[in-house]
Order: structure tokens, then C-alpha cells, then sequence
């Protein structure tokens, strides 16, 4: 499965209670269906629909939606990169408008002051999944599973070819429950089997030296 990104160039920020019980959001489209965005892939209505559900129920509705700030190059949410928690997600025709507060982590700290000093921030959805090509787009698979639906990005507009070289050139797959990149499997099976020749070897030339005491 490979590592997909989208880009969302605009969020709102809100601002909700008041004095110390002030909270900071940012609000908008984190994820759209049934249309060939600008990296040539479509994500099936229904195949967002059922993985959105999932995200909801396992993450979202327990606390555990978080996003990082910046472009991380992995499926998996580093904590000490954390700054919000996605808190609602919602179906909109072919969107899902999310809904995300501003954690007080060192990277919330840093999301707050640039969106209060007025940078222009966008969110970025990042998940694995396979794609297939049908009729001249790429087509995003029903295994389509999201890491986060929303990470805080500075440059949601960087030239598709960045961001196809650096986040999506590796493969991942799950063992055991957990994702390991493609390369890192096959160098391990490599040395896995040149450990198990390396023994046969050795144990051809223990044989033999018995072979030849014995004479």
C-alpha cells in the first residue's frame, strides 16, 4: 500500500469561550469525494463514506483524532509532533468538513501564534491505500485506511512532484499489526536468507570435518 496525501489550501479559525477557557479551531473541507483532484486521484464517495466511519468510531469519538504540524513522511502520528485533535468530521455532499482544536503541545503552541499573526494555513489528509488506474484516473481503493485526516501545513500548494518523490515513493505493509515500510521488509527478508544460507554452509562443512575424522 502506498502513503497518500491531499491538500486542503484554506481553513477558518475560530475562536470559542472566553478568558482561560479560550479554545482555538481551524474548520473547513479536510476531505472530498467523488472528484479527480490536482494529483489526478479520485476517492470513491462510499470508499471515504466507510473509512471516515471507522475513523470516527475508533479515534475521533475516543479522543484520539490527532494531527501533526508539518509533512511527516510516515503513516503513523509522532506525538511529539502532535499539535490538535480533530473533534467532528462531517458528510457535506462530496465532503467531509472537519472540525479540529488547537492543542497547548509545543507544536500547538507554534500552529497558534502563526495562524495568530495571520499565516495562511491548510490541512493535509494522510492515509495508505492502493490505487489503480481507470479511464485516465487514479483511482483510490475500498483498503483506503486514514493515518489522520487533517496534519497543519504551511505549503498545501507544493508542486505535486515534491510531494509525490518525498511522501509517496514508499510502499507499506502491515505485519503483525503494525506498518513497516516495503524497503525495511525486503532488506530484512535478504538478511534473513543470507543468515540461513551463511548456517547451511556452515553446517556443510561441519558434516564434512566429522566425515573426514571419521575415517
Amino acid at each position: 500500500m502506498k502513503l497518500i496525501r491531499e491538500e486542503i489550501e484554506e481553513v477558518k479559525v475560530l475562536v470559542e469561550g472566553k478568558g482561560s477557557k479560550k479554545s482555538l479551531y481551524i474548520e473547513g473541507v479536510f476531505l472530498q469525494g467523488n472528484i479527480k483532484n490536482r494529483n489526478g486521484r479520485m476517492y470513491p464517495m462510499e470508499t471515504l463514506r466507510k473509512e471516515v466511519g471507522r475513523y470516527i468510531k475508533e479515534n475521533v469519538s475516543s479522543g484520539r483524532a490527532l494531527g501533526e504540524l508539518g509533512h511527516p513522511d510516515g503513516p503513523t502520528v509522532n506525538l511529539d509532533r502532535v499539535s490538535h485533535k480533530i473533534v467532528s468530521l462531517k458528510e457535506s455532499g462530496s465532503n467531509f468538513i472537519g472540525k479540529a482544536k488547537i492543542l497547548s503541545t509545543p507544536m500547538g503552541k507554534i500552529a497558534e501564534a502563526l495562524l495568530g499573526d495571520g499565516v495562511k494555513l491548510g490541512v493535509s489528509s494522510r492515509g495508505i491505500g492502493s490505487i489503480s488506474r481507470q479511464e485516465g484516473v487514479n483511482v483510490v481503493g475500498e483498503d483506503f485506511m486514514l493515518a489522520t485526516a487533517a496534519d497543519i501545513v504551511a505549503d498545501p500548494s507544493a508542486p505535486d512532484a515534491f510531494v509525490e518523490g518525498i511522501m509517496e515513493g514508499k510502499e507499506w505493509v502491515w505485519e503483525g499489526g503494525i506498518l513497516r515500510e516495503k524497503l525495511a521488509q525486503d532488506l530484512k527478508a535478504e538478511i534473513e536468507a543470507a543468515s540461513r544460507q551463511r548456517r547451511l554452509e556452515e553446517r556443510k562443512i561441519e558434516l564434512f570435518d566429522q566425515f573426514i575424522s571419521n575415517l
